[in-house]
C-alpha cells in the first residue's frame, strides 16, 4: 500500500510514550483508528533484541494499519531494526525527529535530528534500501523557537526517498507549553511532494476536518485528546458529537482492562502490569468532560473543562489523584468493591506525575 493511500483523509493516532501501547491501540481500532503509530522505540534495543523493546514494534493482527516508531542516529542500526519492525508486522515505519525528552536528545535523537538534514537524509536512505513498506518521519518545527529547521529537514528527507512527513507544529523549546501554529503545516504541504500529516492540539472531529481543509494536508493526527476520548475516531468518520454519560465512559474503561489482561495475562505479574498502565491512561480519561470547548486543549487544570461532573461514577471517572486511580484499579482489576474514595483535597498528590509524551 502507498502512504497516499495508507493517509490520506485519515485521523492518525499519533505515537506517545505509554500512551499507545497494544491494548490503547486495539480499543482505539474498536471505535474506528484506522491508522495508529505505537510508542517509540530506541533502534539500537530492538536490533539486540530486548524484548521489551521489540514489542513496542509488534502488529495486533486486530489493527488495521500499524506504524512502528523508532528512534536512533546511526543509519545500519535504524536499517536493522526496521527490517525487525517489518517482521513484527509493521505497515510502515517512522522515525522519531522531535521527541525532546533529555534520554533521547541527549544520545542525538528524536528532536536532536532537527539540526542535521545531511544524516536525516542517509537515515532515510538506509532504512529505503532495507525495507519494502513506506518511511515516514515525524519532526517538529526546529531545536529553538526562532530557528525554524523543519523544512529543510523534511526536504532532505524527501530526497531521500522518505514516504510521508508528519509535522508536529510547535519547535523542541515549546513542547506543549503554547498551541500548535498549523499555518506552518500549510508551508510544509506546499514545499513538499509527498503527503503531509500534520498534528497539534486537535481535540474535535471538527477540527481534524477543518484543518484538512485548511491546509491542503494529507491526513491529521491526533494525540492527547484521543487518550482523553478514544471514540473520538467514530466521530471524526460519523461526523457528529458523541457524549458520553457515566456507564458508557467506565464500559470504555472496562474495555481497556480487558485488552489489557489479555496481553500481560490475569497473573499476578500481569494484574500489576495492567495496574501501571490503567493508572496512567486514567490521568487521560478522566479529562473528558461532556461539553468541553475547544479552550480545553492547553489548560493547566483539565478539571475546569467542560460540564461539572454529575453523581458519583462520573465524580469518580473524573478524578486524577491516586487514591481515586487505585480504588478504580482495585475495583475492575482485582475485583475489589465498587466504591469511591472519599473527596480529595485540593493538595492530593495526582495519580501520574504530567510528563512528555513524545
Amino acid at each position: 500500500m502507498t502512504a497516499d493511500a495508507m493517509f490520506r483523509g485519515r485521523l492518525v493516532m499519533a505515537p506517545m510514550s505509554r500512551g499507545t501501547d497494544a491494548p490503547f491501540r486495539r480499543l482505539a481500532c474498536e471505535w474506528g483508528a484506522e491508522v495508529a503509530v505505537g510508542e517509540m522505540a530506541y533502534a539500537h534495543k530492538v536490533v539486540r533484541g530486548e524484548r521489551s523493546e521489540i514489542a513496542l514494534v509488534r502488529r495486533h493482527p486486530a489493527e488495521r494499519v500499524f506504524g512502528a516508531q523508532l528512534a536512533g542516529k546511526d543509519p545500519d542500526v535504524l536499517a536493522q531494526a526496521a527490517r525487525i519492525a517489518v517482521d513484527q508486522g509493521a505497515d510502515f515505519v517512522d522515525v522519531n525527529l522531535g521527541c525532546p525528552i533529555d534520554d533521547a536528545v541527549r544520545r542525538g535523537f528524536g528532536a536532536a535530528l532537527l539540526r542535521r538534514a545531511a544524516l536525516v537524509g542517509r537515515i532515510v536512505e538506509a532504512m529505503k534500501r532495507a525495507i519494502d513498506v513506506p518511511v515516514t518521519v515525524k519532526l517538529r518545527l526546529g531545536w529553538d523557537d526562532g530557528k525554524p529547521t523543519f523544512v529543510k529537514i523534511a526536504l532532505a528527507a524527501q530526497a531521500a526517498g522518505v514516504d510521508a512527513v508528519a509535522l508536529h507544529a510547535r519547535s523542541r523549546a515549546q513542547r506543549y507549553r503554547r498551541p500548535a501554529d498549523w499555518t506552518h503545516v500549510r508551508t510544509l504541504v506546499e514545499a513538499l511532494d509527498v503527503p503531509v500529516i500534520g498534528n497539534g492540539d486537535l481535540m474535535t472531529w471538527a477540527d481534524a476536518h477543518g484543518k484538512l481543509a485548511e491546509t491542503g494536508c494529507a491526513a491529521v493526527m491526533i494525540g492527547r485528546w484521543a487518550l482523553a476520548k478514544p471514540w473520538v475516531f467514530r466521530e471524526f468518520s460519523e461526523r457528529q458529537d458523541i457524549e458520553m454519560p457515566p456507564q458508557e465512559r467506565l464500559a470504555v474503561v472496562r474495555r481497556y482492562v480487558e485488552l489489557c489482561a489479555e496481553t500481560f495475562g490475569d497473573d499476578e505479574l500481569g494484574r500489576k502490569r495492567s495496574r501501571r498502565f490503567l493508572t496512567f491512561h486514567q490521568d487521560f480519561f478522566s479529562r473528558y468532560r461532556r461539553g468541553a470547548g475547544t479552550e480545553a486543549v492547553n489548560s493547566e487544570d483539565p478539571r475546569s473543562w467542560g460540564r461539572p461532573p454529575d453523581g458519583e461514577l462520573e465524580s469518580w471517572l473524573c478524578r486524577q489523584d491516586a487514591a481515586a486511580a487505585n480504588a478504580l484499579a482495585d475495583w475492575l482489576i482485582d475485583d475489589g468493591p465498587a466504591v469511591p474514595p472519599p473527596p480529595a483535597p485540593p493538595d492530593a498528590p495526582r495519580a501520574v506525575k504530567p510528563a512528555v509524551l513524545g
